[in-house]
């Protein structure tokens, strides 16, 4: 059992190390490279994503495997298809890549070390809006459980280093929003852990595993789901453990 909030620890630690290694390798890495090790750790992804989802899913009954019951397969595709509708309708992705927009277009426009500008926010958009951030803290505060913290640090190390490589040691302070972030999820899903009975932690790291494992799609085989868009999943299937 780790202590909560160890995961965005090590996240943050990842992102200086990773951005140290890419000052070294300044002048940037050819984009095969990229491409190789982005689409292998999107395996990696994707086979976490599927054994947390089958974890949730099977489970023994006297000395057998068996699948779900009927009550958590509704529970799942009610709760991905109504979480999956909200989120279209709010446009939850859009929104995330009109900020990330604005963020760039001010950056453009402001004085100073612009190059450092654009890497701190270029990479802090990479490594904060996505649902390894949002599924991983909250498995580390409402479970002690930072495998997909871990998972994404890794991932976040490579990217950060090939992002310094590229615009320097400005892509080393997106360590300090990550930070923020992911440890302010975390300290909230603590806080709200005592309320939630052990059903809700498991439904919750059930459906993040499912979100996880599309990212790894998204990695692995440049796959388009829109995984913000299906993030009130999380809220629908809680509120479905709760009152079913």
């Amino acid at each position: 059992m780790f202590p909560a909030g160890i995961g965005t620890v090590v996240n943050v630690l990842a992102i200086v190390l990773g951005g140290l290694i890419g000052l070294i390798f300044k002048g940037g890495l050819k984009e095969h490279y990229q491409q190789a090790v982005t689409r292998s750790l999107g395996l990696c992804v994707l086979f976490i994503g599927a054994s947390g989802a089958l974890l949730g899913m099977l489970q023994m009954e006297n000395g057998r495997l068996v699948g779900a019951s009927t009550r958590d397969t509704l529970g799942m595709v009610l709760s991905l298809a109504l979480g999956t509708f909200l989120g279209e309708w709010l446009d939850l992705d859009g929104k995330m890549e009109r900020l990330g927009a604005w963020l760039k277009a001010r950056a453009d426009r402001s004085g100073g070390d612009n190059q450092f500008i654009q890497g701190f926010v270029t990479a802090s958009l990479t490594v904060c809006i996505g649902a390894m951030a949002i599924v991983g803290s909250i498995q580390d505060g409402l479970s002690h459980d930072p495998s997909t913290l871990f998972t994404k640090s890794i991932l976040d190390c490579l990217i950060i280093m090939i992002f310094a490589s590229t615009y320097g040691k400005g892509v080393i302070f997106s360590a300090l929003p990550v930070g923020i972030l992911q440890g302010s999820v975390t300290l909230f899903a603590g806080l709200l852990s005592p309320i939630f009975s052990q059903a809700v932690t498991d439904n919750l790291s059930f459906l993040g595993s499912i979100l996880i494992f599309c990212v790894g799609l998204n990695l692995a085989f440049d796959s388009r789901f829109r995984v913000a868009n299906m993030l009130p999943a999380l809220i629908f299937g809680a509120v479905y453990t709760v009152v079913l």
